[in-house]
């Protein structure tokens, strides 16, 4: 996996130039992981700098990686485990003020208000489409560059 940055679990390669973005995979299944970044490509549309990859398995490490910075999305599968992705965007969209957008993948419709509840800034469904993945997460990367708000969770 050649220009992805990886989970020891995986390896590891340098941190993205600057002009580039990092697009953060969290799923504890290798295929949906390959799907995600195989359907993105290195540079998924034009105007934008080229995509570098970090691959999560495990929601401790994503927690790290994010904390660490330099994050301008975070691709979150609801179906990983044992730590599911739209509790993780619930924790990062909670307590990271400056908190990198996040795409949630869920298998279920029903999932639906899950995913408003965590706080995802983007919903697509499993099985990955390649066309709906490439248009969310350039949607996404172009905000995160543009700074334009995020979801913010609001008090009770």
């Amino acid at each position: 996996m050649s220009g992805a940055l990886t989970d020891p679990a995986v390896g590891t390669d340098p941190a993205p130039a600057a002009d580039s973005h990092r697009v953060v995979v969290y799923s504890d299944d290798p295929l949906v992981r390959d799907a995600v970044r195989l359907a993105i490509g290195r540079r998924p549309a034009a105007d934008l700098g080229p995509v570098e990859f970090t691959e999560v398995t495990t929601g401790a490490k994503l927690v790290d990686v994010v904390d660490a910075g330099g994050t301008d999305l975070i691709i979150l599968d609801g179906e990983a485990w044992p730590t599911g992705g739209l509790g993780l965007a619930k924790q990062l969209k909670d307590e990271i003020d400056d908190c990198p957008r996040t795409l949630v993948l869920i298998a279920r419709k029903d999932d639906a208000w899950l995913a408003a509840w965590s706080l995802a800034d983007a919903v697509l469904a499993h099985p990955v489409d390649a066309p709906d993945l490439v248009a969310a997460v350039c949607e996404q990367l172009r905000a995160r560059a543009a700074r334009l708000p995020v979801r913010r969770h609001s008090p009770s």
